[in-house]
């Protein structure tokens, strides 16, 4: 791909530069600079208000809190931390790949988009759980439906999420060359051997593992609610619209970037031609903002979780007596767990 470059990067300055790094994937330059700014702009757009006033309306407007709200709380506080750091990256990719804010923010901004990803999984996770537990095993589980083993789940997803990817810190890596500062992001970096084992790893807990149990849990969930006696069609149709949802922001927003990284990593430790390894370049380009996706996802779940939440979103449009939302908190809390 030679296509000319404009605005703040000229032509010259990026044969220069990809002349230094002597890497055919960095022909990919000019691609990230006209797709990757575009579909950042959109999501931080959209997601960030979005995300603000569903954290508002959690706060002021879901009170008592219960499991669901409580974890879909933090879901948007995660989402939201993240798309904080996206007017950096669609800075970085419009400037053609020129970092100005220094090593610091470098890692600390690659840090936060796998920070978001695998909070935002465990998260979705623990909710599917708790949903298993409160739909099949009503009874037995009964002390789910305590709002202490919620805070704790959520604390420990918190712990959890920054505990895997803090090992990125050593091996994210900025560099010069020749006049640009360049801000890599994990396929990227030097290290290749310790790269592939830690992603095998992180991937293998933090995405594979949660991606079996959500299946499982709403597999479980859905066959429960078709053959059980007892099943009343709002859950049914509830419960599909959730399992849908939800499976669409695992298998369609996280699984091709999953593939797409381990299949990234493996291409520069093969001996492979450029044409082949430049166009897994440019697949795995693509599937990073899709797993940005997600912040779409979580935005639509927040409505699908609760009836609650778009009363309250309509309560806030209308000015409605803050009474009357919490009457219909009370008469759907069996509901809603």
């Amino acid at each position: 791909m030679n296509e000319p470059l404009d605005g703040s990067a000229n032509a010259s300055d990026f044969l220069d530069y990809t002349a230094a790094f002597g890497n055919c994937t960095d022909e990919k330059i000019p691609f990230k600079m006209h797709y990757l700014p575009v579909v950042y702009s959109i999501i931080f757009i959209v997601a960030f208000p979005g995300n603000a006033v569903a954290i508002s309306t959690y706060i002021f407007k879901m009170r008592p809190w219960r499991n669901s709200t409580i974890i879909m709380l933090n879901l948007a506080c995660t989402d939201l931390l993240y798309l904080t750091s996206l007017p950096f990256l669609i800075h970085y990719y419009a400037s053609g790949e020129n970092w100005i804010f220094g090593d610091f923010m470098c890692k600390f901004i690659r840090l936060g988009f796998h920070f978001n990803l695998y909070s935002s999984i465990l998260f979705l996770t623990c909710f599917s759980v708790f949903r298993y537990l409160v739909i099949i095993h009503p009874m037995s589980c009964f002390s789910v439906h305590k709002t202490r083993w919620t805070v704790a789940a959520c604390a420990v997803v918190w712990i959890v999420s920054l505990a895997a990817v803090m090992p990125m810190t050593f091996l994210i890596t900025s560099t010069t060359r020749t006049n640009r500062s360049a801000c890599l992001d994990l396929t990227s970096s030097d290290d290749l051997a310790t790269i592939k084992r830690y992603n095998l790893i992180l991937t293998a807990t933090t995405f594979c593992l949660p991606l079996v149990i959500v299946t499982l849990c709403y597999t479980t969930i859905i066959n429960t609610l078709t053959h059980g006696p007892q099943s009343h069609g709002c859950l049914k149709q509830k419960a599909r619209r959730l399992t849908i949802l939800l499976l669409v922001v695992f298998y369609i927003c996280f699984l091709p970037f999953h593939i797409l990284r381990v299949i990234r990593i493996e291409s520069r430790l093969l001996s492979i031609s450029c044409s082949i390894e430049n166009h897994i370049h440019e697949a795995y380009i693509i599937s990073r903002p899709l797993a940005a996706l997600n912040t779409f996802g979580n935005l639509l779940l927040y409505g699908v979780v609760s009836n609650n939440f778009q009363q309250a979103i309509c309560s806030s449009v209308r000015s409605k007596p803050t009474g009357d939302l919490e009457q219909s908190q009370k008469v759907s809390g069996s509901v809603n767990p």
